[in-house]
């Protein structure tokens, strides 16, 4: 068996005659009900599973009756980046996942430009031992993400299972409900409708996404005006049928209503500006980062299968925006 500085705990599980024949890393991934399937591949190709004693290696290895596997766990490596203490606002957590309400201006993850300072060091931090190990490393497992300059809830998980599972329920989005507050030029017309188009690399700039004709992956965003001024600008809700990249900045640029102070598809002063009396006009102008928040996060719990659902309201600069543009109305 592989050589290790050291081990959080080794599991041990006896074969049944009912579980002949099945491939090894299935057989484990039923038993070591805290391990994904992916996870126990990779030890197994470490090294770090043994029958009988003897090591083996082989994932698809037919299990034997009244053989004994044992796995060996590696104690969890530091991951990279390092923790950082850095105030959340936690609306839940458990063994499982944290949820939290991110504020606007905060990375989700450390990139090139941004290495540190990030949900993912703050989560280091203040998960500390409770984060029991995802792929190998003591992490938080990021099931979906909002832009830097997009706030809102997002759940992260805790656990590698948990992780897996939460992955697969937002890629299927059986039971999840997600819906954002926005800001946008314009009133959108009908009052409630829903946006369709493939989103893919825009063609003429690879940094923007777009709707695409070709090799783009279909999206649905639902809209509802919750309150219209004038012409100029409207508070929208949206919910997402799909996940791409800025679907709610995309669609709704491409139905002519952008979000208000978005940097990468609003890229000249809006027509519908000229609707917006003095001085929310100014204020809608030069608002700094998109006026989009994620306001509501429902999702079947991945361990108990509770039904959770968070809502958070949007931050101070958002309800500025609001306030002057109901003091015009």
């Amino acid at each position: 068996m592989a050589d290790s500085l050291s081990h959080s705990s080794d599991l041990s599980f006896a074969a049944e005659p009912a579980d002949a024949g099945q491939r090894l890393d299935a057989f484990l991934a039923g038993k070591a009900a805290t391990l994904s399937r992916s996870r126990l591949k990779a030890l197994i190709l470490e090294g770090r599973v043994s029958r009988n004693g003897a090591p083996t290696q082989e994932p698809a290895e037919s299990v034997v009756a009244g053989a004994v596997y044992e796995i060996e766990l590696p104690a969890p490596v530091p991951a990279l980046p390092r923790g950082q203490e850095i105030g959340l606002d936690i609306l839940y957590e458990d063994e499982a996942l944290i949820v939290i309400n991110k504020p606007a201006g905060m990375v989700v993850h450390p990139a090139p430009g941004n290495p540190d300072g990030t949900l993912v060091n703050a989560l280091i931090s203040h998960c500390g031992a409770s984060l029991t190990g995802i792929g190998g490393e003591t992490r938080p497992g990021i099931v979906h993400r909002l832009d830097k300059d997009t706030s809102g809830v997002m759940v992260a998980a805790k656990t590698e299972l948990a992780l897996t599972r939460l992955s697969s329920l937002f890629a299927g989005r059986e039971g999840l409900e997600r819906a954002y507050r926005a800001l946008c030029w314009g009133l959108p017309t009908p009052a409630a409708g829903e946006v369709t188009g493939d989103i893919g690399r825009d063609p003429r700039e690879r940094k923007r996404m777009a709707v695409v004709a070709r090799n783009g992956k279909y999206a649905l965003t639902h809209y509802r005006v919750l309150q219209g001024f004038g012409l100029g600008a409207a508070m929208i809700s949206c919910r997402l049928a799909t996940g791409r990249t800025h679907q709610i900045r995309v669609h709704m640029a491409h139905i002519g209503h952008p979000l208000v102070g978005d940097p990468v598809y609003l890229r000249r002063k809006p027509g519908a500006a000229k609707f917006v009396p003095e001085p929310a006009r100014g204020l809608l102008l030069d608002f700094p980062r998109q006026a989009l928040h994620a306001e509501t996060l429902g999702f079947i719990h991945p361990m108990t299968n509770e039904v959770l659902r968070f809502e958070a309201p949007p931050p101070g600069d958002f309800m500025a925006l609001l306030d002057a543009l109901l003091a015009c109305a």
